[in-house]
């Protein structure tokens, strides 16, 4: 199926992609609504954000180029010191963009 991104193409693409996001997080809730949250659940779901921004990353550290390998050692670097994301976000952006810009 194709659909043109000329004209309501876009829109309609972003309204399905809007409902995907909408119904896959309320059915998500939805079934950890019968799942009683123990010792080990919250430690499997702690461990599941970690390995899910590992093959997010992973990618991206072999194939990427060299303003994106810098952003994510300056992210690293900058969540190891301060341990909060918003600055370890905005430096690795920062680095990639100044990365990007130079060379």
């Amino acid at each position: 199926m194709m659909l043109e991104t000329a004209g309501y193409g876009t829109l309609i693409i972003i309204a399905v992609m809007a409902l995907v996001t909408l119904f896959t997080r309320l059915g998500g809730v939805l079934v950890m609504s019968f799942i009683p949250i123990n010792r080990r659940v919250q430690n499997f779901i702690s461990a599941m954000s970690g390995s899910v921004l590992i093959a997010i990353l992973t990618p991206q550290a072999i194939n990427g180029d060299g303003g994106a390998r810098l952003a994510l050692l300056a992210t690293g670097l900058v969540m190891l010191v301060l341990k909060k994301p918003l600055p370890a976000i905005a430096a690795g952006v920062l680095t990639a963009a100044l990365w990007r810009q130079l060379l």
